[in-house]
């Protein structure tokens, strides 16, 4: 494919499993990494994923995925953390959530689940973020 033009590919479409309900409700209140003072919040699923979630226990640590629905996706460079003294950076080797499709990773730790509803720490999601995948932390051989 070097030099070449991709293939014309048809659009993918995201389904939102669930929600973030979070006191983050702007940006420049979030912080910019989970384990840097978020607040706990409220991962809420929808019912049709309700098998997907039975298996999440309380003490264990996912990976959630999220649409960072309020990201700009015009976005190819960045100054890491917004610090001015940094040099200017492709998002791609950056956790911006500026970027053409702004997929947010976090690693969280599960604090309580009560039905559809899961709340969890280390979680720097605006309120209202959609969530659009849970994947476990893989350890080494035996857990895979």
């Amino acid at each position: 494919m070097s030099g070449e033009t991709a293939p014309e590919l048809p659009p993918y479409v995201l389904q939102p499993i669930g929600w973030v309900e979070s006191p983050l409700l702007r940006r420049a209140e979030a912080p910019k990494q989970g384990d840097e003072g978020s607040p706990e919040a409220w991962l809420v699923f929808e019912q049709g994923v309700a098998e997907g979630i039975r298996d999440l226990q309380a003490g264990t640590e996912v990976l959630v995925l999220t649409w960072l629905d309020r990201a700009r996706r015009d976005v190819l460079a960045v100054r890491p953390r917004d610090d001015r003294s940094r040099p200017e950076t492709g998002v791609f080797s950056t956790r911006s959530p500026d970027r053409p499709n702004p997929v947010g990773l976090h690693r969280v730790e599960i604090v309580a689940i009560q039905g559809l509803r899961v709340r969890v720490r280390n979680l720097e999601a605006l309120d209202g973020t959609p969530v659009i995948d849970v994947k476990p932390l893989l350890g080494r051989g035996s857990e895979r």
